[in-house]
């Protein structure tokens, strides 16, 4: 984003199996109040038309992203600098400390305690049951459009995410990070807690009765 008020660029980057679709009433709003609002398809995301088994690393999933970055204005900023600040709303967020790979193991053991309903749909795409832990505070017409959206994720090694979703403490570091923690998050506010104390951001904002899907 801009450091000018009236030129500040949202990048609107959605979670596993959704798309860009899922930003539509947050760009709205943010359009309407004077913003300049990018919401993008990941790969096999929303309309892209790439399939699962097109893609060979996490990496592969990401491009779009790092296409968008690389061709904002020379008067934008440049990522890491391109960046103002970095917003995860109840997201994975990794440190140079706490990797990707780390998350994704705190988060199989949580599922494997007692209680506990595992929640991953990698190759698939969610059912509505498990869509409905997401959406469980949201407005039921926006679930109904998530079932008609979603697509599946693929599922990557963990040679594969070890390397290409490192983050350094000179270039990621370098950015602030605020993190929004839905507090009625039914699919993974426990493993919000424990990122958050573990990848400390700069700043935590809590969204008193949102449940996982807080841009609907």
């Amino acid at each position: 984003m801009d450091e000018n008020n009236d030129q500040k660029h949202f990048i609107l980057v959605h979670g596993a199996c959704h798309g860009a679709w899922c930003w539509f009433k947050l760009e709205t709003l943010l359009t309407s109040a004077g913003y300049k609002v990018t919401s993008l398809d990941l790969a096999t995301s929303g309309i892209d038309p790439k399939q699962v088994e097109d893609l060979h690393s996490i990496a592969d999933y990401y491009e779009p992203l790092m296409e968008l970055m690389a061709s904002l204005r020379e008067d934008e900023k440049k990522f890491p600098e391109k960046v103002s600040v970095a917003v995860f709303i109840s997201a994975i967020m990794p440190s140079p400390t706490n990797s990707v790979v780390n998350i994704q193991e705190e988060y199989e053991r949580i599922q494997a305690k007692p209680g506990m309903e595992r929640n991953y749909w990698f190759g698939v795409s969610p059912s509505p049951d498990k869509l409905a832990k997401q959406y469980q505070k949201s407005p039921p017409e926006d679930l109904t459009l998530a079932t008609k959206l979603v697509r599946p994720i693929g599922f990557y090694g963990i040679v594969d995410m070890m390397k290409e979703t490192a983050v350094s403490e000179e270039k990621y570091g370098s950015v602030k990070r605020v993190f929004i923690l839905c507090d009625e998050d039914g699919l993974m506010k426990i493993l919000m807690s424990w990122i958050i104390e573990n990848s400390p951001p700069n700043e935590v904002v809590k969204i008193p009765g949102s449940d996982h899907m807080a841009m609907m």
